[in-house]
């Protein structure tokens, strides 16, 4: 189930109707669903399942299931099975019972706002997820391919070094759109050849989540 990526207004109906009906919600991080049942004061259990559960939470969500537990699964922001551990588990639950009923409650998602206003061709394109920490280099010969953009997700702390990284195996006149805080307060995207977007950067305080288009 979707929920919201900054602005707590993007949530629908939809998606508060089974956050109240369900009798489980299942999360990366508790703390954050937390804050968004306490704004809508809902009150509800909630179980945290991230990368390093171990295999025993994947059984024992499994046994509530097959109990007749109505479960709701989301992301810290977002549409989970994106780029979060959800897939993982959906994917488990699929296979150990095919009978157990996967809904989706579409909603945001920072992936589909930032290809929206990238301003690009984006009727075909490449999410490569979040930018890799390592064996970057085979990514970028990989892109030099294509000719569809690629979309991926960076942290504040990298991004600048990813953008050196474009520059060097790319070019720097190589187009790209960088979205920030999609949707918060301090929302700020960025246009321009990745040189351009590097030297924007580098001028401004750098927090939040990011997301990048890059034009083939």
């Amino acid at each position: 189930m979707a929920t919201p990526i900054g602005n707590l207004s993007d949530i629908s109906s939809r998606a508060l109707d089974v956050l109240k009906k369900v009798d489980l919600i299942i999360a990366e991080d508790t703390r954050v669903i937390s804050k968004l049942l306490m704004h809508f004061e809902i009150v509800k259990d909630v179980l945290s399942y991230h990368q390093q559960s171990p295999e025993t939470k994947k059984l024992d969500i499994l046994q509530h299931l097959l109990e007749g537990i109505d479960i709701a699964l989301v992301t810290d922001a977002g549409t989970p099975g994106i780029s979060d551990p959800g897939n993982e588990l959906v994917s488990f639950l699929s296979s150990a019972n095919p009978e157990i009923k996967v809904i989706p409650i579409p909603g945001p998602s920072s992936l589909t706002a930032a290809l929206s206003v990238s301003g690009f061709d984006v009727s075909k394109f490449l999410f490569v997820g979040f930018w890799p920490k390592k064996k970057s280099n085979k990514l970028i010969e990989e892109i030099k391919n294509l000719n569809y953009p690629v979309v991926f997700f960076d942290s504040p702390y990298r991004i600048l070094k990813t953008l050196d990284l474009l520059i060097n195996g790319l070019g720097e006149e190589r187009q790209i759109f960088v979205a920030r805080e999609l949707t918060k307060i301090y929302e700020t995207v960025y246009r321009g050849s990745v040189k351009e977007v590097k030297e924007k950067m580098s001028r401004d305080t750098i927090k939040g989540e990011i997301a990048c288009v890059l034009k083939p």
